[in-house]
């Protein structure tokens, strides 16, 4: 779960580190580059970023259609790891 909240993470701030490196690059002038509408379009752009990667996990992530999960259960007093089918 870590790891997709991470991902997730990553993906939103690769715009804003994608401008501050383009502001570096440039030699633009830092605090001015900042402004409101730019900062709105960038989290615009990242929250684009996200909710496609929702998209793509949701369609090629996970488990098969039609396959049944199995939970983890108890087998002979051994841990038996859930399984899909």
């Amino acid at each position: 779960m870590i790891r997709q909240i991470a991902t997730e993470l990553a993906l939103f701030l690769v715009p804003f580190v994608a401008y501050a490196f383009f502001l570096w690059a440039t030699r633009t002038g830092v605090v001015g580059a900042w402004s409101m509408p730019r900062v709105m379009w960038l989290t615009i752009a990242a929250l684009v970023l996200v909710i496609a990667s929702f998209v793509v996990l949701a369609q090629f992530g996970g488990a098969p259609p039609g396959s049944t999960y199995i939970p983890a259960h108890l087998e002979n007093g051994r841990l038996v790891p859930g399984a899909q089918r």
